[in-house]
């Protein structure tokens, strides 16, 4: 008897922060040589880093300390703080539930009415801190939301949902059109999130200035176990990278790529960056801050979600200061403190000056052993 032939699909091979290592170059440069800045639309930051659309991390006054360091805090307007004149009874309730009730409480705290009165106000907060405003906000709230945020003076608005694409099949009469947004705000718009250089390549063809790469890294994130949706970050950004390029290719418009999630310490930033990201979107580090509203706890944006929560509540603890994160001085050897000295230190060993130079220069290989060759006495603790 002949078996018919059977199609079978096969997987492809795709890889995280943990499995690859980045090649040092045949040349190599001071580390204060590095120059580290990230373009979005008529802005460049400093520093590459941007702190997450989170209640826990990014507040006004968050937003202005991440300006003041030369980088950019993203509030998510549509949490916290456009829900309560002061919530900082609310940011309480979830920081001191009990663990079994930490859930729960967030979905009943979010509750609260959206106040669309709150939205100007909290942008002028940012502003007058002197800080680039940049909003985030979901796709379903996006047309109503961002003309007030861009009349109250938003200066970024960041359109952000677990998986966004151009093409969105809804059963509203007319859902959100990106190259309408793009054309009637007027200002910078950054869209997240997308894994693939297809999905990525349509909505550049948006024109929208930045695109933010990542479903469900994030420690706070759930989503890769409630959907079983998601791709490993490097993998992800190397595919976006590609569309960047491809579309720069042919349009001359340059739209910077954000690793958004994973991030957790200085090495995992330079192999987002050596994969082709501009500028990486970081949250538990920030939160583990002194200047975070979260006191040392951190929960994703769909953690409250009131039917299905794609995230949870985690205690990740106070270590340092903001200033300590971004640019030392580190006493911790496991790389979660000074994340630019980190940049500047693989840019130079590479070689590379600037980041469009890292991007040329830098050479990811697969390397699953990297963590572990030759640190037996540092996995067993003997130090």
């Amino acid at each position: 008897m002949v078996l018919p032939a059977v199609r079978v699909k096969e997987l492809r091979r795709t890889y995280g922060f943990e499995e690859v290592a980045i090649v040092p170059g045949d040349v190599t440069t001071n580390p204060e040589l590095s120059v580290t800045q990230l373009p979005i639309g008529p802005y460049n930051f400093s520093i590459p880093i941007i702190a997450s659309a989170m209640d826990a991390i990014v507040n006004p006054a968050f937003a202005g300390l991440m300006a003041k360091a030369g980088g950019l805090g993203v509030m998510n307007l549509e949490g916290l703080y456009c829900r309560y004149d002061d919530p900082s009874d609310a940011l309480n309730a979830i920081s001191s539930a009990p663990k079994e009730e930490a859930t729960d409480v967030m979905q009943r705290v979010y509750t609260a009415e959206f106040r669309e009165d709150l939205v100007g106000h909290r942008v002028r907060e940012i502003k007058d801190t002197g800080a680039v405003a940049a909003v985030s906000i979901t796709p379903a709230r996006t047309k109503r939301l961002a003309p007030l945020a861009v009349e109250a003076g938003a200066d970024i608005i960041v359109v952000q949902s677990t998986v966004t694409t151009a093409r969105h099949i809804s059963s509203s009469f007319t859902g959100l059109r990106l190259n309408d947004l793009v054309r009637e705000i007027g200002v910078p718009v950054v869209v997240g999130n997308t894994v693939t250089a297809s999905a990525s390549l349509e909505l550049m063809e948006q024109g929208i200035d930045g695109i933010l790469v990542g479903v469900g890294p994030g420690a706070a994130c759930t989503t890769r176990d409630v959907t079983g949706v998601g791709v490993p970050q490097v993998s992800a950004t190397l595919e976006v990278a590609a569309a960047r390029d491809e579309f720069y290719s042919r349009t001359g418009k340059y739209v910077s790529v954000i690793t958004d999630g994973g991030i957790r310490i200085g090495g995992d930033l330079c192999k987002a960056m050596a994969a082709g990201a501009d500028g990486v979107m970081i949250g538990t580090p920030f939160a583990q801050t002194h200047e975070a509203p979260g006191k040392g706890f951190n929960w994703g944006m769909a953690s409250p979600h009131p039917a299905l929560p794609r995230g949870t509540r985690i205690n990740v603890g106070t270590h340092a200061s903001l200033e300590q994160v971004l640019f030392g001085p580190s006493h911790r050897m496991d790389g979660t403190h000074n994340l630019v000295g980190a940049l500047q230190m693989c840019m130079s060993m590479v070689g590379a000056q600037t980041i469009p130079e890292f991007h040329e220069r830098a050479e990811l290989v697969v390397a699953p052993t990297i963590a572990t060759e030759g640190k037996v006495f540092q996995r067993s603790g003997q130090i």
